[in-house]
């Protein structure tokens, strides 16, 4: 039985639709003026939704897989389970995901994940195989996490603050790919995807993510312009988050070889998200123990 909850897991890619769920409780708190258990049934929801589009996505991508080393030992190109027995496992994560995700955000939040779901195993994971440039329209999907715990908390799709909420989820992840794609550019080679390698030199690489980089710092100070952001302290915390992206990719530009440690600017942007995501929570968590004081 545990073996089996392991494998149901790695096929969620849990530790990936954990950080998504992490996004939706963000967009939720930057909207919110109370918290409620909806609030939780909408995190439920999209975790076991995107459980469900990683497990399809990796039946779809099963052969790639096995011709990399770094997924070679996921469970279907491993044989620990058969395609067959991997999509019954991806029903389960669908449907449980879709009903809970209605309970929690409503009939909109639940039509919004199923767009994500379309968007990554449709428009994405085929897009991806015919151009390296996929990871553009394909960072849309993590910006809809957000939107919907938006929703589930009483916001509206038109509200002027949900873009500057959905572009900051959006630019980030461009950079994110291409780093990743630098780090493990022969895997993919190898496996069949197109990369930017096979059209660009490394200092050119190099310097189009910093661009990309310069772009989400840009959005950041922007958000908290123009984001529902109310506290001083989450504003400036963006703005030091900013200072600190831009301060730790600048050898982009001066370097002859840029970006030649791929994985450590991999993590360094994970940390910055993680960190501006950590202020964005902790201004309307502030703002609401505040006002449970009088």
């Amino acid at each position: 039985m545990g073996k089996r909850i392991s494998i149901w897991l790695e096929l969620g890619k849990v530790r990936i639709t954990a950080a998504v769920s992490i996004t939706t409780v963000a967009g939720y708190l930057l909207c919110a003026t109370n918290i409620t258990l909806d609030l939780l049934w909408t995190v439920i929801g999209i975790f076991l939704l995107a459980s469900g589009a990683s497990a399809l996505n990796q039946i779809q991508e099963s052969e790639y897989d096995r011709r990399m080393e770094r997924t070679s030992k996921r469970p279907i190109p491993a044989g620990c389970i058969s395609r067959g027995a991997a999509l019954l496992v991806t029903l389960v994560y669908i449907i449980a995901g879709s009903l809970i995700l209605l309970a929690g955000s409503g009939l909109t939040g639940m039509l919004m994940g199923w767009l994500a779901f379309f968007w990554y195993n449709v428009v994405y994971t085929y897009l991806k195989r015919i151009t390296a440039w996929a990871v553009v329209p394909g960072s849309v999907i993590g910006s809809i996490p957000p939107v919907i715990g938006w929703i589930s908390a009483g916001g509206s799709l038109a509200d002027i603050s949900l873009m500057a909420v959905a572009g900051f989820f959006f630019i980030w992840q461009v950079p994110h790919f291409w780093l990743l794609s630098m780090k493990y550019g022969r895997e993919y080679e190898k496996a069949g995807f197109p990369t930017l390698k096979g059209s660009m030199t490394q200092l050119q690489m190099g310097r189009m993510i910093f661009f990309w980089v310069l772009g989400t710092a840009a959005v950041t100070v922007l958000f908290s312009l123009m984001g529902p952001l109310e506290s001083l302290l989450a504003k400036v915390g963006l703005w030091i988050s900013a200072a600190w992206l831009l301060y730790t990719f600048a050898p982009a530009l001066s370097s002859s070889i840029p970006l030649s440690r791929p994985g450590h600017y991999f993590m360094r942007i994970n940390y910055f998200v993680l960190l501006s995501v950590i202020f964005m929570c902790l201004d309307k968590l502030l703002l609401l123990r505040i006002e449970s004081w009088f």
